[in-house]
């Protein structure tokens, strides 16, 4: 757990940096027991925006799970 302490500083600094260009939006924490962190991320490819997160000193430590969102479809559209 030291080594994740270590790095707190520098994953804050970095998801700053990412929040700043526009790469990522919200980050919630679950509880330590869930060990769990949800991440809004911003990417035009599913390859784009996991290299995002991947960019995070944190994620070393995470298996990575990404849930693609489409946009809502324009009202009146039929799909």
């Amino acid at each position: 757990m030291s080594d994740v302490y270590a790095v707190i500083a520098e994953e804050q600094a970095k998801a700053s940096e990412l929040q700043v260009a526009g790469k990522i939006g919200a980050i919630h924490l679950a509880t330590l027991s869930r060990g769990t962190v949800f991440i809004e991320t911003f990417g035009a490819t599913l390859e784009e925006a996991t290299a995002t997160v991947l960019s995070l000193p944190m994620a070393i430590w995470w298996d990575i799970d990404v849930f693609p969102l489409s946009a809502p479809g324009k009202p009146g559209a039929n799909s």
